[in-house]
């Protein structure tokens, strides 16, 4: 399920036990926690979500997670707009990199279940500010929602 993601995290620089000013990672979390917040309130499943995805592919054990997690939204909250998050993306990222971060967000919108016009709004504009094509952004929303349609499918058929 996360493998699409391995090719946007492989090549990230920084330890996970340092965290730099200046670190990517901080900005990719800085912006989830955006995208969390669009619709009012942070979910849980959203949360456990994000957490996953960066745990998995930036190969973290728990104490490391919780450091970059809590400098990603410490940066969030001192943010007073996606573009410091954007740019210092845009430095460190190639395209293909920053469309699969669009999926990686929409994969979080649509982690409980639903997603909301204000959520649909901020991945909007984060995905101009990084220099996403409408058609990738609308794509990787599709792709995110099918995941989750057939999660729910493989759900049923266990249960069944």
């Amino acid at each position: 399920m996360f493998e699409r993601f391995r090719a946007f995290l492989e090549g990230l620089t920084g330890s996970a036990a340092q965290i730099e000013r200046g670190d990517p990672r901080v900005a990719v979390i800085g912006l989830c926690f955006q995208v969390m917040e669009a619709d009012g309130k942070i979910r849980f499943s959203e949360r456990r979500k994000m957490r996953a995805i960066i745990k998995e592919y930036y190969q973290l054990d728990d104490s490391a997670l919780n450091a970059l997690v809590a400098a990603g939204e410490t940066a969030e909250s001192e943010a007073i707009d996606f573009y410091q998050f954007t740019a210092e993306i845009k430095r460190h990222f190639a395209e293909e990199q920053r469309v699969e971060l669009v999926g990686m967000l929409w994969d979080i919108v649509y982690a409980d279940g639903a997603r909301s016009e204000m959520e649909d709004h901020v991945i909007w504009r984060i995905a101009d500010l990084l220099g996403v094509s409408g058609r990738d952004r609308v794509l990787k929303r599709r792709e995110a929602a099918a995941r989750i349609d057939g999660e729910e499918a493989a759900g049923e058929q266990q249960e069944g």
